[in-house]
């Protein structure tokens, strides 16, 4: 097991977890924390414990509207191997488009 440390809020939490999620829940914690910081923006004074609650409602509120369709999800983030494959691809191409223009016409 691993253990992450989570800013949320203004806060840190170490928590454990399997090996491996480390980066994930620090994302999904970093998704938490802007929502803490809206709802601070959005209504000043609140205790922590309510900035939480803010910060869950608007996590869910858009979680709502995404499943019923009401705003359309992400699109995935693209695969950064395809980046990789296309650039190859792209050199390959002018490489061969080279070793043809260096053809004689009649051969």
């Amino acid at each position: 097991m691993a253990e992450v440390s989570l800013a949320i809020g203004g806060r840190s939490y170490v928590i454990t977890c399997r090996d491996g999620d480390e980066a994930r829940l620090q994302h999904l914690a970093s998704l938490i924390d802007a929502k803490t910081q809206d709802a601070r923006r959005a209504v000043p004074g609140l205790t922590e414990v309510r900035q939480l609650l803010f910060a869950a409602l608007f996590l869910a509120d858009e979680l709502n509207d995404i499943r019923t369709g009401a705003i359309p999800a992400a699109p995935p983030a693209p695969d950064p191997r395809l980046a990789d494959a296309l650039e190859s691809l792209a050199d390959r191409m002018e490489s061969l488009v080279s070793r043809l223009a260096a053809v004689p016409e009649n051969a």
